[in-house]
């Protein structure tokens, strides 16, 4: 038996009982589920930060498509005040690395 007591992808369940496992699950109510997707997000950033590898980024984007639309929102309207911000603020493309500011004399 292996326990992992985590938010898994909905197909999951269905790949383990075709290897010949049982899958024990129950379905988590809205805040249970919100919850569960905060911790996924770090664990998929983490998991992008060790490896580096950008099938990672693909994971943080679809917890954060399930996150935008379990807050009452779509992943669309993310991407909408991402190009927002970037019109406002910029984006990183320079690499830009703010090591202090100092006041005018």
């Amino acid at each position: 038996m292996r326990v992992y007591n985590k938010l898994v992808r909905d197909n999951i369940p269905k790949i383990i009982e075709t290897n010949g496992e049982k899958a024990i699950t129950y379905i988590l109510n809205d805040e249970q589920y919100i919850a569960e997707l905060k911790k996924k997000l770090l664990e998929e950033v983490n998991e992008y930060i060790e490896s580096g590898e950008c099938m990672e980024l693909a994971d943080i984007m679809e917890v954060a498509d399930a996150l935008a639309v379990a807050s009452g929102s779509s992943f669309t309207e993310v991407l909408e005040l991402k190009g927002k911000k970037a019109i406002k603020n910029g984006a990183f493309h320079n690499k830009i690395f703010l090591e202090r500011v100092e006041e005018n004399d």
